[in-house]
């Protein structure tokens, strides 16, 4: 009997700003054991980027150290498909088909849509609206069963299986309806300064992000001046709502040691908060060294990293080909004479 084809993964992220701790224990970290599982592919989203102005000597120089971070935390371009989305350009061809099944008002009550409006009210462009759609383009584009998502995406793919099934139900069976992989650890990691906010790249605030190229000098200080609380003992981490500064950090020393969040505690019960402190530092330091020496051996190997994002895109592109000539087909377009 033949074997079973694995099923599909599909996953990526913006190469803006600095990659956050929040984003490796929430997303990139989680990647690397659906390798073993599944047929994978990770993108660096670089299209998606757009939708904010950026400059293009930055985000060139972003996607490059992004791919090179992917391989550095654990993905293995001989078990999965690693490519920049702008190289596949089916993603975008698919997107404006999709955008003719997408409804207006389901594009504006995108949470993510209102809340860069709101941070970016000068530049409310039609790609911002457009987000989701392209998004949705990129998953269905592999025919992808699973992916892995925060809880802050899970409205995304939510619109992707709406669009998938009203493209469906319109032409016919075309594309597999995905569903979201939720991680359970990491993604709950917060500002260090807003312990009630999501830690993001975005955060103007630099001490409250941590950053996985910060060197152990920045890691350590900007935990040292993470927000608290008035107490002098780490304890009642199961209160979060009344400690959310050492909720966080507890979160963060478990995850990155290991250990659950109730060992943790007890570890550091009676301690006062500058050991704390120093113990998550020591440990987040442990962690991201390693990496980050990785990364610098790869970004010097520009060689090499070009060619794992040209057998990403071919591999990406035999199947993304086969998907929107079906589309194509389907909407009634005449094929490509060749």
């Amino acid at each position: 009997m033949a074997e079973e084809a694995k099923k599909r993964v599909f996953s990526g992220v913006q190469p803006t700003g600095k990659i956050t701790l929040g984003n490796y224990l929430g997303a990139i970290r989680n990647w690397t054991p659906l390798q073993e599982q599944y047929d994978c592919l990770f993108c660096v989203v670089d299209l998606h980027s757009l939708t904010v102005a950026q400059v293009p000597a930055e985000l060139r120089k972003n996607t490059l150290d992004l791919v090179a971070l992917y391989i550095a935390c654990g993905l293995d371009p001989n078990k999965s498909a690693l490519f920049i989305q702008s190289h596949v350009h089916e993603h975008a061809e698919l997107a404006w088909i999709l955008d003719t099944v997408a409804y207006v008002g389901e594009l504006n009550r995108m949470t993510q849509f209102k809340d860069k409006s709101r941070k970016h009210a000068d530049n409310i462009n039609m790609g911002l609206m457009n987000y989701p759609v392209l998004m949705a383009s990129d998953i269905l584009l592999y025919q992808t069963q699973y992916v892995p998502v925060g809880k802050d995406q899970v409205q995304h793919v939510e619109l992707t299986r709406d669009i998938a099934e009203r493209f469906n139900a319109r032409y016919s069976d075309t594309f597999v309806v995905p569903e979201c992989l939720v991680s359970k650890t990491g993604s709950s990691i917060k500002s260090l300064q807003e312990p009630t906010a999501k830690m993001s790249k975005s955060d103007p605030n630099d001490n409250a992000v941590l950053s996985l190229t910060d060197d152990a000098d920045a890691i350590r200080r900007k935990l040292r001046r993470a927000v608290t609380d008035s107490d002098t003992d780490v304890h009642c981490v199961h209160h979060s709502a009344n400690k959310p500064g050492v909720s966080n950090l507890l979160n963060i020393y478990s995850l990155m040691s290991g250990t659950t969040v109730a060992e943790a505690e007890r570890l550091f019960e009676g301690k006062g908060y500058g050991t704390f402190k120093d113990a998550v530092a020591d440990v987040v330091i442990s962690v991201l060294q390693p990496i980050q020496a990785e990364q610098k051996r790869l970004l010097a190997d520009k060689s090499y990293l070009e060619s794992v994002l040209k057998d990403g895109a071919e591999k990406a592109s035999c199947i993304a080909q086969k998907t929107l000539s079906k589309v194509y087909r389907k909407v009634g377009l005449i094929p490509k004479i060749r």
